[in-house]
């Protein structure tokens, strides 16, 4: 079934635990969470998230990681060694991810050109993919400017490339960066689409609050069940794209009453 939800980055660079909090207090029962540093990973950290969730009756449908930033190099490098090296450390995520209860581990990916070959992306990509359903947690490419999944051709060809566990992250603030629509994406790629990164934009910023803008999301939204997704929906927004903390509040009980 559809359902709004919360990203905890909407916060940044507010602490996890306390954005989580945040999260709780206005209601959000469904959150992507950004674990922001290496400790966050450690059981002791995982523990104290897990009991403000379900303190608050919060399901955790997304973790998005901090090595982001680093997947070129680590993960989509020529240098074969490199790669094998850090599987443990996305193995422990992908561990982490399901003791939040996470179904989905959000993934940037190489920016672009890059320095390999895409089926070696795609094969390294389904490694990462099985690796992950060890712990029940399906790995998604988000699509995000200036990284090879900016493209919608190029997604396609990945989920040739990847087979039937092939998950995607949409985000419609991405594609706008990126010079697309997000029809260019669902037009093939619905089947594969997961979850759904949403904001809303202006003619003078690409990202402000769901609502403060020119973005049609009841179209949206009836468009995304004709096609079949139930997903979940989450706000993701900067800090410089609200003016206070209660917008976040707004956006999410107003997308509530429209979502179909």
């Amino acid at each position: 079934m559809a359902e709004i939800g919360v990203s905890s980055a909407c916060y940044y660079p507010l602490e996890t635990e306390k954005s989580l909090i945040k999260l709780a207090e206005i209601g959000v029962r469904c959150a992507e969470l950004f674990l922001n540093s290496p400790s966050e990973t450690e059981p002791a950290f995982t523990d104290m998230l897990r009991r403000i969730k379900d303190k608050a009756g919060m399901r955790i449908v997304s973790v998005h990681p901090y090595m982001s930033f680093a997947e070129s190099f680590f993960l989509f490098s020529s240098y074969e060694r490199r790669y094998r090296d850090i599987l443990p450390l996305y193995e422990h995520l992908f561990e982490t991810t399901a003791e939040l209860g996470a179904d989905y581990f959000v993934f940037h990916g190489a920016k672009i050109p890059g320095s390999i070959e895409d089926d070696l992306y795609f094969e390294r990509f389904a490694e990462l993919t099985r690796l992950g359903k060890k712990y029940g947690v399906q790995v998604c490419q988000e699509n995000v400017v200036h990284y090879r999944s900016e493209d919608p051709a190029y997604i396609s060809r990945m989920a040739a490339g990847v087979g039937e566990d092939f998950g995607f992250v949409l985000d419609i603030k991405q594609a706008r960066r990126a010079g697309f629509d997000w029809h260019d994406f669902t037009n093939t790629l619905t089947p594969y689409i997961r979850h759904v990164h949403i904001s809303d934009y202006t003619q003078q910023k690409d990202c402000v609050t769901p609502g403060d803008g020119e973005f049609d999301f009841a179209g949206f939204f009836n468009e995304m069940k004709s096609s079949g997704y139930d997903g979940t929906y989450i706000i993701e927004l900067y800090r410089h794209s609200y003016k206070s903390e209660e917008d976040i509040e707004k956006a999410y009980q107003s997308l509530k009453k429209i979502l179909p």
